[in-house]
């Protein structure tokens, strides 16, 4: 995506006060469509299975790091689609590079790529860009960038952006068979109702973009906290009794209104999710909270296989000598594991 100066974003930043987010967001033509590359050709063989990843990569930070997890990692072989959430365009904390583009090329992938913030903090940002993203090894036919109604405003936050949430939806042409997929990153500073309303506006795109037959998967961060990430006494107390703890991950869906919406929308979460924690939130004192944060959902497909691929360096023991990753010296590739799972079309 194009940049803007600096200067540029500030003046935009400063009418979010008086304007809002979403009056701003429509002056800027880069958060009007989705960035689209079909790098590579498609597969000559269609086979009977698809293999999804969801993954928040946090920004690209380990972006090399990152690029030798998903082509060394065992479980990650033949992967189809990616819903990728956190990824930077032109920020200094990230090397300034298009981190999806890189991925993309590393990995002979296909992406879309849609815009959800723009970072107003570092002058040293090239473009400050920071959205989500879908890769897949099958043609992308188009995709739409979907802003989700505001649950916080994030320019008034310490991180300081521009911009909303954003889901991508995109339609693949799998051997000649349209495939929806969907990536989305809800809201973490608010609550269920507040999940539940962005979710609302992804399921009616789902319905105007494709027809009731088309089979869709939706992957993401969805935040599925349990708590209003905004309450940071009651989070603690949560934390700080792991017996309650233990059931909200053991049944997120009975605080979380996004999961069984799913299923009055058609979707299935529960047989292609990890059963494990997928994000390690910090705490005090070093410690952290194992959350059920990332979810695959969907329709007119079952799910063959699954699992969770942990991002700690420590359990990357099948890193390659010599490469990026197996030099690597940091706790975590990202703060979110990453979860699959191997589809059939119903």
């Amino acid at each position: 995506m194009q940049g803007m100066s600096y200067e540029k974003r500030i003046a935009l930043g400063n009418q979010v006060p008086t304007l809002g987010q979403f009056q701003v967001i429509k002056q800027i033509p880069q958060y009007q469509t989705c960035e689209v590359h079909n790098l590579v050709p498609a597969p000559k063989d269609v086979p009977e299975t698809l293999k999804h990843v969801v993954f928040n990569i946090e920004r690209g930070v380990t972006l090399h790091e990152t690029i030798d997890f998903l082509k060394m990692c065992p479980d990650l072989k033949d992967i189809d689609i990616i819903y990728a959430n956190e990824l930077d365009d032109g920020a200094e904390r990230s090397g300034n590079q298009n981190v999806a583009m890189e991925i993309a090329k590393a990995i002979g992938m296909n992406y879309a790529y849609g815009l959800e913030f723009i970072e107003l903090v570092n002058p040293n940002d090239e473009k400050g860009f920071h959205g989500n993203a879908l890769f897949s090894r099958w043609p992308i036919r188009w995709a739409k960038a979907v802003h989700l109604p505001e649950q916080y405003n994030w320019y008034f936050d310490r991180q300081k952006r521009i911009g909303a949430r954003v889901g991508i939806v995109c339609s693949l042409d799998v051997g000649g068979r349209e495939v929806g997929a969907v990536v989305v990153h809800l809201e973490n500073r608010t609550d269920s109702a507040g999940r539940a309303a962005q979710m609302d506006a992804i399921y009616q795109e789902i319905q105007r973009s494709f027809a009731p037959d088309v089979p869709v998967m939706i992957g993401g961060d969805l935040n599925t906290n349990t708590f209003d990430g905004n309450d940071i006494p009651g989070f603690t107390k949560l934390f700080n009794d792991p017996k309650r703890l233990a059931e909200h991950m053991a049944k997120v869906e009975n605080y979380e209104r996004a999961l069984p919406q799913a299923e009055e929308h058609g979707f299935s979460y529960h047989e292609f999710s990890s059963t494990e924690g997928t994000r390690r939130k910090p705490m005090p004192n070093g410690a952290c909270m194992l959350l059920k944060l990332d979810w695959l959902m969907a329709r007119g497909m079952t799910c063959q296989e699954r699992g969770t691929i942990s991002t700690e360096t420590k359990d990357c023991t099948w890193a390659q000598p010599d490469s990026a990753l197996a030099k690597f010296t940091g706790k975590e590739l990202s703060d979110h594991n990453a979860c699959w799972a191997i589809c059939k079309f119903q």
